[in-house]
């Protein structure tokens, strides 16, 4: 369990554009999505789903991207349409995290909206267990209406987020980490009481 303690103490995101090949094979994937599901889900509803960018369909999706920026914007400078077109085009395999919550009798939206969060994070974890590199982003694209038609989610659903994989061309330096004192309070039953 230390290897894992310092996993969890020293974890940093590695930018997608400093991920490249090679990335997960398949049974590696199969697993790391295994251990991705493998979080609280009260109720047992699997509440979310994958979509897998892999191969030439990272460079499609961001090919679609750039089409409809160009379509809402015909200003835009060739830069900035071919860095939406370079979105995914770093990272090997990128994994589509989309939350499917929806009303239920017994089990909160937002609880499962955080079950899908949790899934995100440990496809993280087990990325890096897998000995590659990770970043989860969301972006413009997981909020914008036409992009989610386009990766067929229903009107329920959202994209928890964008996890790019790959293996890191360097180490990232580590960022500055909140200070807990500021974030920790202990409830006090008394002063509750004399309010």
């Amino acid at each position: 369990m230390t290897d894992l303690l310092t996993h969890l103490r020293t974890r940093r995101s590695v930018p997608a554009a400093n991920l490249g090949a090679p990335g997960p094979d398949s049974e590696t994937l199969t697993d790391m999505l295994t251990i991705a599901a493998r979080v609280p889900d009260h109720g047992k509803l699997a509440p979310w789903r994958f979509i897998l960018f892999e191969g030439d369909a990272r460079l499609a999706f961001g090919a679609a991207l750039a089409d409809l920026v160009k379509r809402r914007d015909r200003e835009a400078s060739e830069e900035f349409l071919q860095r939406e077109r370079d979105r995914f085009a770093s990272a090997p395999l990128v994994v589509g995290v989309v939350s499917c919550a929806g009303p239920h009798p017994k089990i909160p939206e937002w609880e499962q909206i955080l079950s899908a969060g949790a899934v995100c994070l440990n496809l993280v974890h087990a990325a890096y267990g897998h000995g590659f590199a990770a970043q989860w982003l969301t972006e413009w694209y997981a909020y914008d209406p036409e992009v989610l038609a386009m990766l067929g989610l229903e009107p329920h659903e959202q994209m928890a987020g964008f996890v790019q994989i790959g293996t890191a061309d360097s180490v990232p330096t580590d960022r500055a980490r909140p200070t807990l004192a500021g974030l920790i309070t202990n409830w006090d039953p008394a002063a509750r009481a004399g309010e």
